[in-house]
């Protein structure tokens, strides 16, 4: 599999709009998707990212606005751009009574590949997503996860530059999901560009480096997963633990100027520290704990404040 390089965005999307019976799916939606990046596209539930999905897919045509990918217009340019895309959707389709390897064989076939390239091809994505074992067993019989693992194999039989998948980890158990993740971290350092449409934001905290938010049809946020942290967020808050106890320190830091909140968490020796960026800043509180012979462990941004910038950003009500 090679590493692309691209000079523009992988996905240039300028002011596009969509309506279905009168409905408004997309309201001028404009966002970029960088080279090599892990993308994030979250909402809730009916916010636009499936219908989105399609028209970057090219299954769907914008009814206004323009959509690029690779530089290529998705209208004008559907074979070219469909060269280099894969796209797994959030429920795996027909087949079920092929075997895996009878699945992917199908597709690379499909792709024009031949009988050795799809050996070769099947034994490579297999082996990435860690299915060697179950070449031979049928996809009705295996596990949610499992199944999830295929489908991602089969996206990537045509070694597509873009992946574009939608809510790939939806039904999956805690360990199928980390291990999913595992997959997506290891095909980004491989140089693909993967864009991840998901309901859930924390989920792709860790996981993704940017990141747009969309609700009701229109883009809330688009830009870096640390920038939304501080999007419209004046008063941060981090979390400190520290290497043991460390006594008087809580009261020694609500009495810096700025700190609005010090409280303890349920984990030994955990902080959560909230204050008014405009008034102090981290450097200023690791000086302070310091000062006080604080042993740090570790200092991070935290991630509950993440859900709580998505429901900033989102509007309540049944969509």
């Amino acid at each position: 599999m090679t590493e692309p390089i691209f000079s523009q965005p992988v996905i240039d999307i300028k002011n596009i709009s969509h309506s279905f019976k009168g409905h408004r799916a997309l309201q001028g939606v404009s966002f970029q998707v960088e080279p090599q990046s892990l993308h994030g596209f979250v909402g809730p539930n009916g916010a636009g990212k499936t219908t989105t999905l399609k028209i970057i897919c090219t299954l769907l045509r914008p009814q206004a606005g323009k959509v690029e990918v690779f530089g290529n217009d998705v209208v004008a340019s559907v074979k070219e751009i469909r060269k280099r895309i894969g796209f797994m959707p959030d429920h795996f389709s027909t087949y079920r009574q092929m075997t895996v390897f009878e699945y992917l064989d199908f597709f690379g076939a499909a792709y024009g590949l031949s009988l050795e390239q799809r050996d070769q091809v099947i034994n490579d994505v297999l082996t990435l997503t860690d299915m060697d074992g179950r070449k031979d067993s049928l996809i009705s019989g295996l596990s949610r996860g499992m199944q999830q693992r295929v489908s991602l194999a089969r996206v990537l039989v045509n070694d597509p530059d873009l992946l574009l998948l939608d809510e790939p980890a939806s039904g999956l158990d805690p360990r199928a999901r980390i291990e999913l993740m595992e997959i997506l971290q290891e095909l980004k350092r491989m140089g693909k560009t993967i864009f991840i449409s998901s309901h859930i934001l924390s989920e792709l905290a860790e996981l993704c480096d940017s990141v747009t938010i969309i609700d009701r049809g229109k883009v809330k946020y688009s830009g870096t997963m640390d920038g939304l942290l501080t999007h419209e967020q004046e008063h941060p808050c981090y979390k400190l633990t520290l290497e043991s106890e460390v006594e008087g320190l809580v009261e020694s830091l609500e009495n810096e100027p700025g700190v609005m909140e010090v409280e303890k968490t349920d984990r030994p020796r955990e902080l959560r520290i909230s204050f008014d960026a405009s008034l102090t800043t981290t450097g200023n509180l690791l000086s302070k704990i310091i000062e006080l012979q604080g042993e740090i462990e570790s200092f991070q941004r935290d991630k509950k404040h993440l859900n709580q910038a998505f429901l900033d950003l989102t509007e309540q009500g049944v969509r």
